[in-house]
């Protein structure tokens, strides 16, 4: 079983990217268990207190650590990655030397309402996780763009297609994971 540490870049009560986490959790992937992470008690990073960081920034690298994964469910916010997502990236990697993200397998997905998507936030979240040193799935990238149905009030996919590209992403993921862990 292939534990992944999973961040959604959001933090809206009904975020599209927690319903899209939700939705993927519920197809079947036998050997991976998601672990969502709780972000919102993570403060700005300071450089202050890098040394002697807040109880949940040190929970945040303790289960990144003991995860055999990443994945980062993230919306796209002005052609970039959340504020929220760059701050819990910085904090994984402080203080120097110390750095929970390098070696870690790490995937990306993510859903927006805007025309391309998350393609744009990805992009930026790749050159950012590879300069980290983490080892990041390639293929298939997955942004998708929200609409109104594609998610159920269940959190379950309502297309067909996209059903299946997702278990795609899925079945993927679980191999790259048996061949970097």
């Amino acid at each position: 079983m292939y534990k992944i540490a999973t961040i959604i870049g959001s933090l809206r009560k009904d975020s599209y990217n927690k319903k899209l986490m939700l939705a993927l959790d519920k197809l079947k992937h036998p050997n991976i268990q998601f672990n969502i992470l709780d972000i919102h008690e993570i403060p700005l990073f300071n450089q202050d207190n890098e040394q002697n960081p807040p109880p949940a920034v040190v929970n945040l690298k303790n289960a990144v650590v003991n995860a055999d994964g990443v994945l980062f469910v993230t919306p796209e916010y002005n052609r970039s990655i959340p504020g929220v997502l760059k701050n819990i990236i910085d904090w994984g990697t402080r203080p120097y030397g110390n750095n929970c993200w390098k070696n870690k397998p790490t995937a990306i997905i993510g859903v927006s309402p805007g025309k391309v998507g998350t393609a744009v936030a990805q992009s930026h979240l790749r050159s950012i996780m590879v300069s980290l040193g983490s080892i990041l799935l390639g293929l298939p990238e997955v942004y998708f763009i929200f609409t109104e149905g594609l998610i159920d009030q269940n959190n379950t996919i309502t297309d067909e297609g996209t059903k299946k590209f997702l278990q795609g992403f899925l079945d993927t993921f679980n191999a790259w994971l048996a061949e970097s862990c």
